[in-house]
């Protein structure tokens, strides 16, 4: 109407650069308080291990050597003896063709039987592109096997990263991620992380890889694992917690 002034739109306006920075910082420090174990999730399980992996990686790539190879490889050869020799023997067996792939294939199946689709599908994915990543990374990087002693039970593929490091952890990982909104957690969480351990262990004992092989392996599991749950269950909240 002639003679009245329309009420200007604010709420397209732009914010003074104070009011804006504040908002955010405000907005910042409330998400870190109501997400704390989502945050420390994100960088404890991706972005450190990425790092890791990165940096293992780059020096694999240079044909570069690592400090702590071979000093950790001959201490392990120093501990050798026969009781040790079988129990390691049967630890890295169980580590992959004979404990993880069939534990693999197991959980899948079950969960799948028990029709837990998204769950089968998050294992699924994680553990067969695990082992698909590992491949693919064994044969792009190409290292060659530590030959330091004449090891009780060879391998002829290639090193880097370790296919029994990364398996292991990829199952533990699916392991834990699946259990965690429950009570059994931690009783799956503490027998996961040492047998996961114990197989990286037995394959530097072994003399069949370096730790940076390990740990390479660890780190590249830990990352696509946790970014395929991400992936998986971003439409729902799978940390709520259960009595089950």
């Amino acid at each position: 109407m002639p003679g009245i002034r329309p009420e200007a739109d604010t709420r397209s306006a732009p914010q003074p650069p104070r009011l804006a920075l504040t908002r955010l910082a405000s907005f910042s420090v409330g998400y870190l308080r109501r997400n704390p174990a989502r945050l420390l999730l994100v960088f404890l399980g991706v972005l450190l291990p990425l790092w890791g992996f990165g940096e293992l990686a780059a020096g694999v790539r240079a044909d570069a050597t690592f400090a702590f190879d071979q000093p950790v490889l001959e201490f392990a050869h120093s501990l050798a003896r026969g009781g040790l020799d079988r129990v390691f023997v049967v630890l890295s067996a169980l580590g992959y063709l004979y404990g993880v792939i069939p534990a693999d294939i197991a959980l899948v199946a079950g969960l799948a039987w028990r029709r837990r689709l998204r769950e089968a599908s998050f294992a699924l994915l994680a553990l067969g592109g695990a082992a698909g990543l590992n491949i693919l990374a064994k044969r792009t990087f190409a290292r060659e096997r530590p030959q330091l002693w004449e090891s009780i039970a060879p391998e002829i593929t290639y090193s880097f990263p370790s296919a029994h490091a990364m398996g292991s952890m990829a199952l533990a990982c699916v392991l834990v991620l699946l259990a965690w909104p429950s009570r059994w957690r931690w009783w799956v969480a503490v027998p996961a992380a040492l047998f996961v351990f114990g197989v990286g262990l037995s394959r530097v004992y072994l003399g069949v890889h370096y730790p940076s092989d390990i740990l390479a392996g660890w780190a590249a599991a830990l990352v696509w694992t946790i970014a395929v749950h991400g992936l998986v269950f971003r439409r729902v909240k799978p940390w709520t917690t259960r009595k089950d």
